[in-house]
């Protein structure tokens, strides 16, 4: 019964977050387009089985991953070792981004545009191994009291860097990776491990030395995908056989499909069952408490991701690529920017990622911050940022010299900023997109790179989220000076 309650709970919160999603599209799709997409009954069907699996997929997290992971992370501390607390972060970044949802969503899609030429099994591995070892740097910072910004203004120095080398059919993809390692289950993880440790260690600061793990899991994905891309694209063509041969079994066995995803799922799964078994039983040495549940738990897992990605086939990519194919076809441009700010605005507002490391802010900020301002600015940030992605894909301008000028501004901004802000600013920059919100905007992207004459789908398809995560840090580091020069400038006067 217990069980029942939480799954119902789980299921109400995901259902909250998608409702805005479906306000916009349906204040579009009757309001302005006046007109129903005729597989609107599929797409609804998509959204159910996609709330329900994200439901199961959390569920089957508090009963498994949460708790054996917290308690190891316990001991570990307990026992006092660097090398293997570095040790145990980097297994549990890369097992958690592994298996993250949107990232899977993304790969796919990559795979599937790009005829196989960009792997997405490797895309996942390099994007999580790059997690993996962000995650060590992190609690190795917070744990010496580095300063976060140096770390910061190098490392996008050298994303903008290898940008202007990549290939341009790798760039808005390296960026969305980015974006897309750090959701409802990963953020409040690495937020609270973060805070946990600088709360714990003598003269560190909570909010100056506690945030900053999710910047990190941000910006260096960029970096290695981009690096890939370049490998990629200086060999002779190739293509994958995946592509080829998922159609034949597609084709030839229709039935054995949905087992071929199911096993996938497995797959995905198994490099955290994998990292927590190896920890406890071989480093730690000691059982499980409650092996029953935890198995249960594994298994809600595997069962949501399943249904999470038929959800996503259903319902989330149609809606995406529909309403960018009617909206081009009104050929209004007007109501392609509105509609591109308000679902940024309408699903930031509802993201719970946000609320829970706004909430963790103002308890550590002791009055710097407050929750609803920081909702109220990174939502206006992710708006702006969709907005100004799409108008891109329109005019078809170089995602390099967008990028490149995006990430020199937050560069400067840096430099200026109050130092009680910057960790926070970059860290809300990736809790912007969730396993609802990235399938969405990757599809409005793609739609919009699709319908539109002369467009690459892989160059200026993908980027959007990239965009997204951008000029949150952008709107919160102004906010924060401003104020901080209106204070000052107050306290001179009086």
């Amino acid at each position: 019964m217990l069980f029942i309650k939480d799954f119902y709970h789980a299921l109400l919160h995901v259902v909250k977050n998608l409702l805005p999603i479906v306000a916009v599209v349906l204040f579009f799709q009757l309001v302005i387009l006046r007109q129903v997409p005729e597989n609107v009954a599929s797409m609804a069907f998509g959204l159910l089985i996609v709330a329900i699996g994200v439901a199961l997929f959390l569920q089957g997290l508090e009963l498994s991953i949460f708790p054996v992971g917290k308690s190891l992370a316990n001991q570990f501390a307990r026992r006092g070792s660097l090398s293997i607390l570095l040790a145990f972060g980097f297994a549990m970044g890369f097992s958690a981004v592994v298996a993250e949802p949107a990232l899977i969503a993304v790969a796919e899609q990559a795979q599937t545009i790009s005829d196989g030429r960009i792997d997405g099994l490797t895309l996942r591995l390099l994007v999580a191994s790059s997690v993996g070892l962000v995650i060590s740097l992190g609690v190795f910072r917070t744990i010496m009291g580095y300063p976060l910004h140096w770390f910061m203004i190098i490392g996008y120095l050298l994303v903008v860097t290898v940008t202007y080398f990549a290939p341009e059919e790798i760039v808005g993809l390296a960026y969305d990776s980015g974006g897309v390692t750090t959701n409802i289950v990963t953020v409040p993880l690495i937020a609270a491990m973060g805070i946990g440790l600088a709360s714990s260690i003598r003269g560190r600061n909570p909010l100056i030395d506690g945030f900053g793990l999710v910047a990190l899991a941000v910006m260096v994905p960029m970096i290695s995908v981009q690096l890939y891309g370049i490998y990629v694209y200086s060999q002779p063509d190739s293509y994958s056989v995946l592509p080829v041969l998922s159609h034949q079994l597609e084709t030839n066995s229709p039935w054995f499909t949905p087992l071929l995803e199911l096993a996938s799922m497995v797959r995905d799964v198994l490099p955290i069952i994998i990292t927590i078994l190896f920890f406890q039983y071989l480093i730690l040495r000691r059982r499980l408490s409650h092996p029953k549940q935890i198995v249960f738990g594994f298994l809600l897992v595997i069962i949501g991701l399943y249904a999470f990605v038929v959800g996503l086939k259903l319902g989330l990519f149609p809606i995406g690529s529909s309403m960018a194919e009617q909206l081009i076809g009104r050929e209004q441009l007007f109501y392609i920017y509105l509609f591109a700010f308000m679902i940024g605005f309408a699903t930031t507002m509802a993201e719970p990622a946000l609320l829970a490391v706004g909430h963790q802010a103002e308890e550590a900020a002791a009055g710097k911050v407050k929750g609803n301002t920081i909702r109220l600015l990174v939502a206006l940030g992710v708006a702006l940022g969709i907005a100004i992605g799409v108008h891109r894909i329109i005019i078809g301008g170089s995602m390099h010299y967008f990028i490149m000028a995006g990430y020199s501004l937050v560069i400067l901004l840096t430099i200026f900023a109050p130092r009680y802000i910057i960790a926070l600013a970059y860290d809300l920059g990736g809790v912007t997109t969730s396993e609802v919100t990235v399938p969405l905007i990757t599809a409005l992207g793609i739609g919009l790179a699709t319908h539109i004459e002369g467009r690459n789908v892989l160059i200026d398809g993908f980027g959007l989220i990239a965009f997204a995560s951008i000029f949150p840090i952008v709107t919160v580091m102004m906010y924060a000076i401003i104020t901080h020069w209106f204070f000052q400038y107050s306290k001179v006067k009086a």
